[in-house]
């Protein structure tokens, strides 16, 4: 998630945990050993659009990006564009949901946040502020910036630095926002995150409030678990017990 000066990740992310554990290195920048259940790569993934119409063509060419991976194809499913529909973002079992709307002036550009069974995604959301990002401060370089790298998230992917360092990806935390994809070493650690099977790809049932919690709020996000040393991102966890838990990542806008 991108965020105003106290920029906040997606519901998972790669930040300086408050405990001293490192951030993920370029090496490897896999989100914790979160990723989808699934029984054989490729496996199919369906993000859900529910983006007006200005943001169509960021959307298409981020599926474009992700699909480019050896071990997952990326659908787009048509979703609704209401606003009300915008701005919930309610998660959706299976898939991802992708939404922009006006969320507010609240410090966050991005958000992404994952549902999570033990170590495996059930469903996750993707979010874009248009409160800053429609505002005439971004490009249109930087929009797809931020789209690119909260789906990304949403793989079980984090960030490949988070030092400021322009590494040439989405994956990237540099602050000129000027990465519209993703890179090699994405596709690699993609790879790697999915290099085994599951037995199953489905869960067991869910707690209540887990699978429908609105999370669009700060408050809803639980505790702050990890920030980055410069304070311009952040991973939030809310636990449900039973391995249940919501993570979100948020980048802080500028």
């Amino acid at each position: 998630m991108r965020v105003r000066r106290h920029r906040t990740l997606a519901l998972i992310a790669g930040l300086t945990l408050l405990a001293a554990v490192p951030l993920p290195a370029q090496a490897t920048h896999a989100w914790s050993n979160y990723h989808w259940a699934r029984t054989a790569n490729p496996f199919t993934i369906k993000v859900v659009d529910s983006m007006t119409t200005d943001w169509d063509n960021n959307l298409d060419e981020a599926i474009v990006d992700w699909n480019s991976s050896s071990v997952m194809n990326v659908v787009e499913e048509a979703g609704s564009d209401a606003t009300r529909i915008r701005k919930r973002c309610a998660a959706i079992s299976g898939k991802v949901h992708a939404c922009n709307a006006t969320y507010g002036n609240n410090g966050w550009l991005g958000l992404a946040q994952i549902w999570i069974s033990g170590s495996h995604i059930v469903q996750g959301t993707a979010k874009m502020n248009d409160s800053y990002l429609s505002s005439g401060s971004y490009t249109e370089l930087n929009r797809q910036h931020v789209i690119c790298q909260e789906i990304g998230h949403d793989w079980g992917l984090g960030h490949q630095d988070e030092s400021g360092a322009d590494l040439n990806t989405c994956m990237d935390y540099a602050n000129a926002l000027d990465n519209p994809d993703p890179n090699a070493h994405d596709y690699q650690q993609l790879e790697t995150i999915y290099a085994h099977t599951d037995s199953s790809t489905t869960i067991a049932a869910t707690p209540a409030g887990f699978a429908n919690a609105d999370v669009t709020a700060q408050a809803a996000w639980g505790r702050m678990v990890a920030r980055s040393a410069d304070g311009s991102t952040a991973v939030f966890v809310r636990d449900f017990g039973k391995g249940y838990r919501i993570v979100t990542h948020v980048i802080w806008a500028r």
